[in-house]
């Protein structure tokens, strides 16, 4: 399990090692990345900001998540018509996907680098961020919901 203000810490000082400008907007932003247990949107994200910063744009929200990104520092998980984002687990790991109500969860599955290794050989490929989806549905949706 990961202790969420050492993971706080770590999104910080990746930051201000790029020397990213820290407002308390964006400071407030990366607690948020940093504690969720789920893996929320940025609009989520943007929601639960904009309550204690109103002035605070949608556009911070995604401009931090793509340098995180960049940083490979969040996970960016796509949904067909919106991303969310996995700030906790930046390293490669499974999730999975409820094709009916969207939950996303984390897999129990150690994605084996030597076999990552192996398929950058073979194909001539440069893997910069391995991820591994499985979709399904989930035990809720499964019972019926």
């Amino acid at each position: 399990m990961f202790d969420p203000e050492v993971r706080f810490d770590e999104l910080i000082a990746a930051l201000k090692e790029r020397n990213f400008r820290l407002t308390p907007q964006r400071v407030e932003l990366v607690r948020l990345i940093a504690t969720s247990e789920g893996h929320p949107s940025a609009a989520q994200l943007y929601a639960k900001i904009r309550d204690r910063f109103p002035t605070m744009s949608q556009a911070t929200v995604y401009k931090t998540l793509a340098l995180l990104k960049e940083m490979n520092q969040v996970l960016e998980i796509d949904l067909r018509d919106d991303s969310h984002y996995d700030g906790n687990r930046p390293g490669p790991h499974a999730h999975l996907i409820c094709t009916q109500c969207n939950k996303i969860m984390d897999g129990d599955l150690d994605l084996d680098l030597s076999s990552i290794r192996k398929l950058e050989e073979t194909s001539g490929y440069q893997i910069v961020r391995p991820q591994i989806t499985f979709y399904g549905l989930c035990p809720d949706c499964r019972q019926g919901g």
